[in-house]
């Protein structure tokens, strides 16, 4: 329940589909949809609600089932009151497809959350309440467009001792007196509500959570919830472990505590769901009254459900957003028992490993079937679907799963960002049914129960109680492609970009994805553990069969979890094909239907273990042409898999067929490895082919994108001695401006969406290279400058954490304070994190105290980092007060001075439609001109890089209502009406609350009023 920050995301074409040929005799029907639509007409001028829309499309296809039917939908939040549900009856035919996309211009978002409004403040600490619908339960609160915090504390940071004895039922606190007190402050039904996270708790590639069930002040001893608790820390022992799914220690502490009102610390919430009121403590900069605080409501947000023998089918969704929905599952007394890849076990304690544990043999469980994270966007028995241009955002689950009976469904060109869980989820953990068992004894046939298949693989196993179960349930002919991933797994940390479990004909090809938790892209997790190498090691077979994982970017993953990979790889991946003969396997016919790992790129993750990673029971595996640099001390390896890899024609920094828990008297089968090009850690242009580096990455295949990522660099090749650079990151094209300092670079030569090669004069250093439009740097103020009045503070040096210029400034006694006036328009406040700190404070011009957080969210020491960001401030000077607050130590790691730069409306970074422009008006406009729109629906678009923004135009009797979006979040209304109508010109139309540092999109909408003007914009750097 973390919040990851996003990266803000452009439409740079119309949202449209290819054209599709039609018979001349085919009818078209265009229906229109709004948020505040009504009626049944579905006409430009009486648009339908979304369920007036759906019926109006049923009875289209009624009439005419080859009818080319669409449905616009304007722009503004569509919000659901229950799940959005597609059946058979709403599908297309073959060739004409039902298209649900975005009108023109806009950016409808189909929401299943609350607005929060009703702000108060309660009490004098800072938190504010709010009333919420009775029965509102969420694991997620969304603000300004951003995930935020639920109430969360450190036992350190709350004096406890950790004197904890744990049990099979929980722990005996009794020595430690101040979580006595703690416990015991809780009502029983707070108690009940608190969260335990144990990250790495049950192996680092995990994070497990557990709720309290209570608390006997009398004894001592906190009872944890069941069957959490046994998960967690007394799984199944099976034989035959191909590798370990560990139990965690009882006596293990949390790392971390939540869910409780008095947690409430900057940029926290909380829910209170027995007196419906939501409580939330602002971060400093926020003002309650322009917040958009979205709780959501929903968990099953859309879902496209048929049946095997009445599918969903050809039907189309393009342009959307699909946000605020929540997944409380792990809030139950099963909790989040973290097995890997956010499966879990929900059960009894040997789930997904009981046929071969040491306890049972039950044979109705196949092995590996654990519970799935739910999809808040889900799909099931449903054939040619296709998602293209979509965002899927602030969700609580999954962003998308597709099972079950589904057969070529296309996922191009969305975005996937800011989501608890996985983003993309292919398969079910309960249908690896083996349909070509092998001849190799034991080889126990292994059908899966097709009762489980219906109840864990679709939405309602009532619904589809008449299919039969066999091999045309298998997930078949999937693409997903040209997408963009990034900032996953914001509450599950052991969350995947994609999750391919069982399916054929999958192609997962051209995705850029970045910033992840842990691994990348991850193929038949769990099935492997039980198959060493040998030939009587085929435990579990699958359907897995000629799937395709091709030219994906992969960066800037492994950020938190451990033990993981780019591209990680589990259990069998191909049907066996026989010589002639008959019982004799034909190796290079059974590769060709094995997994293909092709011409992917993956680079800056140095706590990798292996960057293509082979592990339990893992085989059949063709891993060639890919790129490996700065990621991890392996290239290609693993852990006791089975065998039967091809590593070939690769460029690779570290080496390959490591298998460190292998015994070397039982090597992987048959593995083949030739061709293998050694690269630098840091390789330049002429260490990789550009043809390599070309294929890779969205928009890299024959489709343009629909949305693209605003430039960003996250690896420069060395500088020294060299006349060019190889220059790796996001949303490059073939127009994106590279700077050196502030000096534009000629020559450029743009090779994909992820990568360049930039030449430079001698002397020039990575971090004076930029990309993208220039905007204000903010300056940075060591801790030693003599302007910062310390009082308290005391140096230390050489502490060798990371610290800027090797130097931090610490107090220990609380009340110590550091000062300091600066001249500019923001200011961020840099230190370090750790566990052994706690809260500062934060006053600007004598402003009241902000309290800030210092601990960090992960357990681990952080150094130099922005503990404090503030927002938009006059331009001028200002004086900043930093004060120890609380924990066993305070740190100043400096500061950074923002200053502001002002955009002017005729700027070509803003992108208009339905805006003119309009010059020497002599009303007062900066430098003389203005953009202006009289059409409802005209928006101005601009991404730029900072912390706030500020948008500027005039006030008039003739206008009226803008919509203001940052980052794709909720759009807020803004009125450009005066006070005291009279024409003001140049004026702040709206100001931004604090965001993340970082790339940022707004978008200017006009809604109402004869006219709506942009003068320009103003930015805060840093």
């Amino acid at each position: 329940m973390r919040r990851v920050g996003s990266v803000g995301m452009i439409l740079a074409a119309a949202l449209t589909l290819p054209a599709i040929p039609s018979a001349s005799a085919v009818s078209s029907v265009t229906l229109y949809a709004s948020p505040s639509g009504a009626g049944s007409t579905c006409s430009v001028s009486a648009p339908c609600t979304l369920a007036g829309a759906q019926s109006a499309v049923r009875s289209q296809l009624a009439a005419d089932s080859t009818a080319d039917v669409t449905v616009l939908l304007a722009d503004g939040t569509y919000r659901l009151t229950s799940t959005w549900k597609f059946s058979a009856a709403d599908s297309g035919s073959a060739g004409h497809p039902v298209v649900w996309k975005a009108a023109p211009g806009a950016r409808p978002v189909i929401s299943g959350g609350s607005q929060i409004t009703g702000w108060e403040q309660a009490g004098s600490s800072g938190v504010w309440s709010a009333s919420v619908p009775a029965g509102s339960k969420s694991r997620q609160l969304y603000v300004d467009g951003h995930e935020t915090s639920v109430a969360t504390a450190s036992p350190t940071s709350l004096g406890f001792t950790g004197s904890w004895t744990g049990s099979s039922t929980g722990y005996d606190i009794s020595g430690d007196q101040a979580a006595k007190a703690w416990f015991g402050s809780l009502t029983a039904g707070q108690v009940a509500g608190v969260e335990f996270d144990y990250p790495g708790g049950n192996g680092a590639w995990t994070e497990s959570r557990c709720r309290v069930a209570s608390f006997s002040a009398a004894a001592g001893t906190l009872t944890m919830s069941q069957p959490c608790w046994t998960n967690v820390t007394a799984r199944a022992v099976f034989n035959d472990g191909s590798g370990g799914l560990p139990s965690m220690s009882v006596n293990q502490m949390p790392a971390f505590i939540e869910n409780a009102q008095s947690l409430l610390g900057s940029g926290h919430w909380f829910l209170d769901t027995a007196g419906n009121k939501l409580y939330y403590k602002p971060v400093p900069g926020q003002q309650m009254a322009a917040l958009d605080v979205e709780l959501p409501r929903l968990e099953s947000l859309v879902q496209g459900a048929g049946t095997l023998a009445a599918p969903l089918h050809d039907i189309a969704f393009s342009g959307l957003q699909f946000s605020h929905a929540t997944w409380n599952a792990p809030s139950t007394a099963a909790g989040f028992s973290d097995v890997q890849s956010n499966l879990r076990i929900t059960g009894r304690n040997d789930q997904g490993l009981c046929k071969f544990s040491k306890y049972t043999t039950d044979a109705s469980c196949p092995f590996g079937a654990l519970t799935q994270p739910l999809a808040n966007v889900a799909f099931s028995a449903s054939k040619n679907i296709t998602l293209t241009g979509n965002r899927f955002t602030l969700l609580g689950g999954a962003g998308l799963s597709v099972m079950y009976g589904s057969a070529n469904v296309v996922v191009q060109g969305n975005e996937f960002t800011d989501i608890a869980s996985t983003a993309i989820l292919l398969g079910c953990t309960y249908d690896p049914h083996p349909i070509d068992p092998i001849p190799l004894s034991p080889a126990p046939a292994d059908p899966s129960n097709p009762a489980d298949i219906k109840q864990n693989c679709t939405p309602d196993a009532a619904a589809v109680s008449g299919d039969t179960i066999g091999t045309n349930e298998i997930l078949t002919g999937t693409t997903v492609a040209d997408n963009i991933i990034h900032h996953i797994g914001t509450d599950y940390s052991s969350a995947c970009g994609i999750t391919l479990l069982f399916a054929q004909n999958t192609t997962i090809t051209r995705n850029n994805l970045y910033d992840l938790p842990y691994t990348g892209i991850t193929s038949g997790v769990i099935q492997g553990h039980v198959d060493q190498n040998g030939p009587t090691a085929q435990n579990t077979i699958n359907i897995n069969a000629s799937n395709t994982i091709s030219n994906n970017i992969i960066h800037d993953y492994m950020s938190v979890r451990h033990d993981g990979g780019a591209v990680y790889v589990e259990g069998h991946q191909a049907q066996y094909v026989y010589q002639t003969g008959g019982t004799t396997v034909d190796p290079v016919q059974t590769l060709a239907k094995g997994l293909q790992v092709t011409g992917n790129i993956a680079y800056n993750s140095p706590e990798t273990n292996f960057t293509y990673y082979d592990d339990a029971g893992s085989e059949w595996i063709n891993w060639q042409g890919n790129v490996a640099f700065g990621a991890g001390a392996a290239s290609q390896g693993g852990c006791m898999p089975t065998g039967h890899f091809w590593v070939t024609g690769n460029y690779l920094s570290a080496g390959t067929g490591y298998y460190p828990c292998t015994p070397k008297s039982n090597p992987p089968t048959d593995t083949n490895v030739s061709g293998t090009t050694s690269i630098p850690a840091t390789p330049g242009p002429s260490d990789l082919p550009a043809g390599v580096l070309s294929a890779a990455g969205v928009g890299s295949g024959t489709i343009s994108p629909v949305l693209a990522a605003s430039p960003r660099i996250t690896y420069v090749s060395p500088t020294t001695n060299a006349t060019q650079v190889l220059v790796a990151g996001e949303g490059f094209d073939a127009t994106t401006p590279v700077y050196i300092g502030t000096t534009q670079v000629s020559g450029v030569t743009h090779l994909s969406s992820g990568f360049m090669i930039v030449p430079i004069p001698a002397g020039t250093t990575a971090a004076q290279i930029s990309a993208g439009p220039q905007l204000p740097a903010g300056v940075r103020v060591n801790d030693t400058d003599s302007g910062i009045s310390y009082s308290g503070f005391a140096l230390s040096s050489g502490r060798a954490y990371g610290d800027y210029q090797n130097d931090v400034h610490y107090a220990t006694a609380n009340g110590s304070t550091a000062t300091y006036t600066f001249t500019g328009t923001g200011i961020q406040v840099r230190g370090e994190q750790f566990t052994d700190q706690g809260n500062i404070g934060i006053s600007i011009d004598g402003g009241p105290q902000q309290t800030v957080s210092t601990l960090p969210t992960d357990g681990a020491r952080h150094a130099d980092v922005a503990l404090y960001t503030s927002g938009l401030l006059p331009s001028g000077n200002h004086t900043i007060v930093v004060t120890k607050l609380s924990g066993q130590y305070a740190t100043l790691d400096g500061l950074t001075v923002l200053t502001s730069a002002r955009v002017n409306d005729t700027d070509s970074g803003i992108s208009y439609s339905g805006f003119a422009l309009s010059s020497g008006r002599a009303y007062g406009d900066y430098q003389n001109d203005v953009h202006y729109a009289t059409a409802n629906g005209s928006t101005a678009t601009y991404t730029f890089t900072g912390t706030g923004i500020q948008v500027r135009g005039e006030q008039f009797t003739d206008q009226g209502n803008i919509g203001i979006s940052i980052d794709g979040g909720p759009q807020q209304t803004v009125s450009t009406l005066p006070t005291d109508g009279a024409r003001h010109a140049d004026v702040a139309l709206y100001t931004s609350g604090l965001l993340p540092s970082g790339n940022h999109t707004i978008v200017v909408t006009k809604l109402s009023g004869q006219y709506a003007t942009l003068d320009g914009l103003t930015l805060n750097g840093g």
